[in-house]
């Protein structure tokens, strides 16, 4: 039965062959009272859409339809929605439910909800399981659905609803702004929104990156220096630095962590938001003592967060540096692939939906 009662989307049925998508229906979960519709016009392709359908983060339930920066139409709402009408163009990121009634969301921090839904591959209460914006439709809460600015186009809009607001949070809860002096290491899907943001919010901005053939982007999108880690002793010009770093880079594993604890201020802190497939390199207390820096890491952002970012971004004429491809059975491989081997500057963005699923309507 298609929609209302189902969706259509490209889907990977077997974690062992996760380039190849087949083109299936799947359920939707019963609609209620603060729930939107969404015809899906793009998708932005997620490092953790790769992590999860190639096995890296172990196992998801399959068939599984992947994708968290979904942007579409309004076609329908619920009886209780009060901040989307239909026909608006609103977008969805990696987290599409929560119980918003324990003390973390009261404090807006339903992004850290115990009992929070992820957009894809999560089971909702009556067993439903979430699928993603790799579909023709969307079934979302309102409150994890975001109106978008009239001056970003769509497919500039959808990498920032994952990865603008994983990079945006703790940079401006850690505050990234006039007078500080902050290091983003990795330029990819990540790194690129982590320095244009950091530069829109007003910080001093250096960029670490083991490939020296980014460092004209870098610059452009703001950075006042780029410094390639594969050279020799390039940490020491940085020794107490930096009021802190954020990590976009999923290889933390390879890293020699006294280098980068070195580059920060008493009690700095080196913060990631790159999650990769393996451990953490083995660390001493006592590593932490030369000046008394904190390790972290964070999970996307809150609502509040989500509405300043595309506001600042609508207001500082930011944009998404990306690529897109038509969505198709071989357009989602394409992108998974490119994304697993590292090429695209910065993000591939899934576009063409009406050709692919026609033109969606309530």
């Amino acid at each position: 039965m298609p929609y209302p009662e189902t969706a259509t989307g490209f889907m990977i049925e077997d974690q062992k062959k996760w380039q190849d998508f087949q083109k299936k229906e799947f359920k939707l979960k019963p609609f209620e009272d603060r729930d939107i519709d969404i015809a899906i016009d793009c998708c932005g392709v997620c490092g953790s859409d790769v992590h999860t359908i190639n096995g890296g983060w172990g196992e998801c339930p399959l068939p599984i339809c992947v994708g968290h920066e979904v942007v579409g139409k309004a076609i329908k709402v619920g009886k209780d929605v009060k901040t989307v009408k239909v026909g608006d163009r609103v977008g969805v990121g990696a987290q599409i439910g929560a119980d918003l009634t324990c003390n973390n969301c009261k404090a807006d921090q339903e992004n850290y909800c115990p009992n929070m839904i992820d957009t894809f591959g999560a089971p909702y209460k009556d067993g439903t399981i979430s699928q993603g914006g790799y579909s023709s439709h969307m079934r979302a809460h309102e409150y994890f659905t975001f109106k978008i600015p009239e001056a970003l186009e769509s497919e500039v809009a959808a990498p920032m609803l994952c990865a603008g607001i994983t990079v945006y949070s703790p940079l401006v809860r850690l505050g990234a702004g006039p007078g500080k002096k902050i290091a983003i290491v990795g330029i990819g899907g990540l790194g690129h929104f982590a320095v244009l943001f950091a530069k829109a919010l007003g910080a001093e901005v250096y960029v670490f990156s083991h490939s020296p053939s980014k460092k004209e982007d870098a610059l452009k999108m703001g950075a006042k220096e780029f410094v390639v880690t594969s050279e020799e002793g390039w940490y020491k010009p940085y020794n107490f630095a930096f009021d802190f770093i954020l990590n976009t880079a999923d290889a933390v594993h390879k890293f020699d962590m006294s280098n980068y604890f070195s580059m920060l201020k008493i009690m700095g802190r080196f913060h990631c938001v790159g999650f990769g497939d393996e451990p953490l390199p083995t660390m001493m207390a006592q590593d932490f003592a030369p000046n008394g820096c904190y390790f972290g890491a964070s999970h996307i952002g809150n609502r509040p967060e989500m509405l300043s970012m595309l506001d600042l971004a609508a207001k500082q004429n930011i944009r998404s540096w990306i690529e897109k491809v038509p969505i198709s059975k071989e357009g989602c491989a394409k992108v998974v692939t490119n994304v697993s081997e590292n090429k695209v500057r910065y993000r591939f963005v899934l576009t063409d939906y009406d050709k692919e699923f026609g033109q969606r309507t309530a």
